[in-house]
């Protein structure tokens, strides 16, 4: 399986064209879009994280207080 998987490779990198191909200028302008709202994505998953582990910590310590003032 390994060298049919390495064999086609090989054979996709001797047997390539050339592709002329054309990017306007709307395509940078998408591909910051993708990578600003990736980067977004992922700010919003890591506060939403950081949110839970905070809460996590705030537990112990508002069960500490009660037990302390009971």
């Amino acid at each position: 399986m390994i060298k049919i998987i390495i064999t086609s490779l090989a054979l996709l990198m001797i047997l390539n064209n050339k592709a002329f191909a054309y990017l306007d200028p709307g395509t940078g302008s998408i591909i910051l879009q993708a990578l600003l709202g990736a980067i977004a994505a992922g700010a919003t998953w890591c506060s939403m994280y950081w949110q839970k582990i905070k809460n996590f910590f705030n537990k112990k310590d508002k069960k500490e207080d009660i037990e302390k003032n009971s």
